[in-house]
């Protein structure tokens, strides 16, 4: 489950205790260490969060964001869903770079077990020659080259960091897990206090503009937790698919 994309009760996730970046996560990493390069740091963070549908938990998140060398992040997104026969278990990492307020991904990974057939996708942006490629080098895919184009979790980081500078609207084009690509857009719609299991938290309000006014979402960002993603809701024809409020974070000082 993304922020903002997908649906828990329809794909896969998982939790743990601590988020360990797989290997296949750091491909290239080497090279990417070399780097004499430098930038903005950003806050390292891990939170969790309830799944909900219809006011009931079915299941866990946890995100965690981490630097794992000079200008190089990892973004984690575990999940773990159960509903009625359903079953869910899912991981997505990105791994970026963050030069002169821009994230700059590199590679990407999805793995999923459950009730529905098991997936694994990866993604890499290989910068040095302006070429995508799915599972590493492999496939090279038919995309044309964009610097500004981001996977289907570096692009919240894109969001909240200008979020943070005041920014009101936001447009990504995206690769997302099938190869192709995708514009995402979404606007400030105002402030407000929510309460959620951590208590009340004064919000910046962000909503998804879809094509089709069938489908919604929603996303809250808390300024006072260096605005981090608090609370997230996403509907179709008016009725509410799924529901994740936060109940812990931590903010690396």
């Amino acid at each position: 489950m993304q922020f903002l994309i997908n649906n828990p009760f329809q794909r896969k996730a998982s939790i743990t205790a601590k988020i360990k970046i797989h290997s296949a996560l750091l491909f290239g990493l080497s090279a990417v260490l070399s780097s004499s390069l430098h930038a903005s740091t950003l806050t390292e963070y891990t939170a969790e969060y309830n799944v909900l549908r219809k006011g009931k938990i079915h299941g866990k998140a946890t995100r965690e964001f981490i630097q794992v060398a000079d200008n190089t992040y990892a973004l984690s997104y575990e999940t773990d869903v159960k509903w009625m026969i359903f079953t869910e278990k899912r991981t997505e990492q990105s791994l970026f770079k963050f030069e002169n307020g821009q994230t700059k991904p590199l590679h990407y990974s999805l793995n999923r077990e459950g009730t529905r057939p098991d997936k694994s996708f990866k993604i890499k942006f290989d910068r040095e020659n302006k070429q995508l490629y799915s599972k590493e080098q492999d496939y090279p895919l038919k995309v044309e080259w964009d610097e500004s184009r981001q996977d289907v979790l570096s692009y919240q980081n894109q969001l909240r960091n200008e979020l943070k500078s005041g920014k009101t609207q936001f447009s990504y084009p995206i690769i997302d897990k099938n190869g192709n690509v995708r514009m995402y857009n979404f606007k400030v719609v105002g402030e407000e206090t929510i309460t959620l299991p951590i208590g009340n938290v004064k919000t910046i309000k962000v909503k998804r503009l879809y094509d089709s006014n069938k489908r919604h979402a929603i996303a809250w960002f808390a300024p006072q937790y260096d605005y981090m993603l608090v609370q997230m809701l996403k509907g179709k024809d008016g009725v509410e698919q799924f529901q994740i409020q936060m109940t812990a974070q931590t903010i690396k000082q």
